[in-house]
């Protein structure tokens, strides 16, 4: 029986599937966001958000954990001093999903897995709000009525 196991198998046998997310997860930690399909994408956010969780605690027992899955010596050092460091007070929902259409071979729902922190678009407008102008402001009303009353003061 099946029951309690579900997840995306991704149309491939473990050994090849556990190969793809940690290449992914690489990728993703290395460039910080990558494009890939929806179901893919939702894959390697359950595998990746357990390891940045993990990095928040640098010992060489959480270094060789993630090590394990990652299995590459560079992301693992970048995901332990770019990463975590940024994402220390974050409680979790590291990364994000964005859809971008449907891809044009295979219509397949394409998307953009970002790292949350590491997203200059949305971190730059959260803390002060621009200030917005009208076209019509009250600054041209007010000269606009100075110069009637002028026109009516000479004639």
């Amino acid at each position: 029986m099946r029951h309690g196991k579900k997840f995306n198998h991704l149309s491939r046998k473990k050994a090849h599937r556990s190969a793809l997310l940690s290449n992914m997860a690489c990728s993703l930690i290395e460039h910080k966001r990558i494009n890939t399909t929806v179901a893919k994408a939702k894959a390697l956010r359950v595998y990746v958000e357990p390891l940045i969780t993990k990095s928040k605690d640098d010992s060489t027992h959480s270094r060789r954990t993630v090590f394990s899955y990652l299995k590459d010596k560079y992301a693992v050092s970048e995901l332990f001093r770019e990463v975590a460091p940024k994402i220390a007070e974050r409680p979790g929902g590291y990364t994000r999903i964005i859809k971008t259409g449907f891809r044009q071979g295979d219509a397949a729902e394409m998307c953009m897995i970002e790292l949350v922190d590491f997203n200059e678009i949305y971190g730059a407008n959260t803390g002060a709000k621009k200030k917005r102008s009208r076209r019509g402001g009250a600054k041209k009303k007010s000269a606009v009525d100075g110069a009637v009353e002028v026109k009516f003061l000479k004639c």
